[in-house]
């Protein structure tokens, strides 16, 4: 198998790193590595609403993913790769982007995702005594980076991250780009991260027991080659159409709501965000095919978001909750978002906007309730039901688990000629409903360095059912379905 040149670098990186830190001996006398084994079973139907042919996915994958982890004073190193086959292409990978980036038509067969490939997930070196706090690291290579809510971050990319953890004040600061996905199959990257910085900072102060209060920032800067339309050549999906700077600034404050041991009575976290920044965008070809007066156009765009919730206790089993989430148009997420926490309060991280629906914090609204259920570190469940809304009614929202699209036909054969993103209907604000169920078996604890809670995405081998049942709404038009449902089976096991 021909490998990407940067799978390439990765793997001779990961190897340097390893061999620098200290010996490989010292490693395999610590046991620090393993193999997690992955089987995963996927149903879906069907991602288009009904719109196209196909947006049905049934399959099952096996992932299996080794690791190996070092370190000698207060140096450290750490590599995983993954090796990924099934029988259609499925998401055995929660870190996956969305599905309607990975399937997105293009011609180009150098991002198109295969059932079958090769990856390298993490590849980085650490240093930790800059401070004597023990939760202090500084750490550079292709990382997980993670923050409580996964609203900010929570990706594997290449970054130089400083970490200070201690009991009364956490914080980061970093720097990362994404210079490949290191893939076998997804060789090109999203036109999104092509030469994309981002710089970010957080800090958070425990002000009394349990109650925490922080900011946070991130900046985005983007000046990557725009690529303009030519008459009678057809565009790709991987051309890049906009580039731009954005900047996020925001502020916080929860009851250590995220942390699911945390046996308070009542949890709550409260966050506001403000985006402003510049972006530029190519302007489309008119409609006879000729270039436009004028190629790209500039725009100042700003927003602001919000995020609400409340979790009440019922006896140490038993949690029940509510939660709210507010997007103005303009506002985006900065691009190294997954949306999964645990703000259900349970050991399973759970996807804020629906395992369906999947929603992004751009020109939408949402309201959830749920319960939740907890049984020592063994079980866990959470049931939750999720109202969607579009905040402007003439406007898009942003990427999520629905692929709808709308046809162009020939008018005399009936033969579809081009599909394009089904555009939503005018004035109509209602997204849709969702119902999500997610059951976890937990097993075989303590098997992991305490240094790899942020890579690694299980601590324990598992039995894991999540599910999501999307009801469309006003907002999709009269000739959609009904119903579309996401459901997955996971079992993990680690050696």
């Amino acid at each position: 198998m021909k490998l990407n040149p940067f799978v390439k670098a990765g793997i001779g990186l990961t190897f340097a790193l390893l061999w620098s830190c200290p010996t490989l001996a010292a490693l395999t006398e610590a046991k620090n590595f393993g193999l997690e084994v992955k089987v995963t079973g996927q149903s879906e139907d069907d991602r288009d609403l009904g719109t196209q042919k196909g947006g049905d996915v049934n399959g099952i994958g096996i992932d299996l993913r080794p690791w190996i982890y070092g370190e000698s004073g207060n140096w450290s190193a750490y590599a995983m790769g993954q090796a990924v086959a099934s029988s259609d292409i499925i998401e055995t990978d929660t870190l996956q982007q969305s599905a309607d980036d990975e399937n997105q038509q293009t011609s180009n067969s150098d991002r198109k995702t295969k059932k079958n490939y090769l990856a390298m997930r993490e590849f980085w070196v650490a240093y930790g005594g800059f401070t004597p706090y023990p939760g202090e690291l500084l750490k550079f290579g292709r990382q997980r980076l993670r923050n409580d809510d996964g609203q900010w971050r929570d990706t594997n990319i290449e970054a130089l991250n400083w970490t200070f953890d201690t009991t009364l004040l956490k914080a980061n600061v970093g720097a990362a780009e994404r210079f490949s996905e290191y893939r076998t199959d997804l060789k090109e990257l999203s036109p999104v991260d092509k030469d994309r910085q981002h710089l970010y900072a957080d800090a958070a102060y425990q002000w009394t027991p349990g109650q925490w209060i922080g900011l946070r920032g991130h900046h985005t800067h983007d000046n990557g080659k725009l690529d303009f339309p030519e008459p009678g050549v057809a565009t790709d999906s991987l051309d890049k159409r906009e580039n731009g700077d954005l900047t996020w600034l925001g502020i916080e404050a929860n009851s250590d709501a995220y942390n699911w041991r945390n046996t308070n009575t009542v949890n709550y976290w409260a966050s506001v965000t403000g985006m402003k920044g510049d972006r530029d965008t190519v302007n489309a070809l008119n409609a006879d095919g000729s270039r436009p007066a004028t190629a790209k156009r500039s725009d100042n765009i700003s927003g602001w978001a919000t995020d609400l919730g409340v979790r009440l206790r019922l006896d140490p089993q038993w949690q029940v909750g509510a939660a709210y989430s507010r997007a103005s148009a303009e506002y985006e997420q900065n691009g190294l978002q997954s949306n999964r926490s645990n703000w259900t309060g349970t050991q399973s991280r759970v996807h804020r906007f629906g395992e369906a629906f999947r929603g992004e914090m751009n020109n939408m609204q949402s309201m959830s309730l749920f319960g939740s259920w907890q049984l020592r570190e063994d079980y866990d469940a959470s049931l939750v039901y999720h109202k969607f809304w579009r905040v402007d009614g003439n406007k898009p929202v942003g990427s999520n688990g629905i692929d709808a699209v709308q046809n162009n036909t020939d008018d005399v054969t009936g033969a579809i000629l081009s599909s394009t993103s089904l555009p939503l209907e005018d004035g109509k604000k209602d997204l849709g409903q969702e119902m999500d169920l997610v059951v976890t078996k937990h097993f075989k604890k303590g098997l992991l360095p305490a240094a790899l809670s942020q890579s690694i995405d299980e601590p324990s081998a598992l039995v894991r059912f999540r599910a999501g049942v999307f009801k469309p709404g006003d907002a999709y038009g009269s000739q959609v379905d009904s119903y579309m449902h996401r459901a997955f089976v996971d079992v993990i096991w680690k050696f």
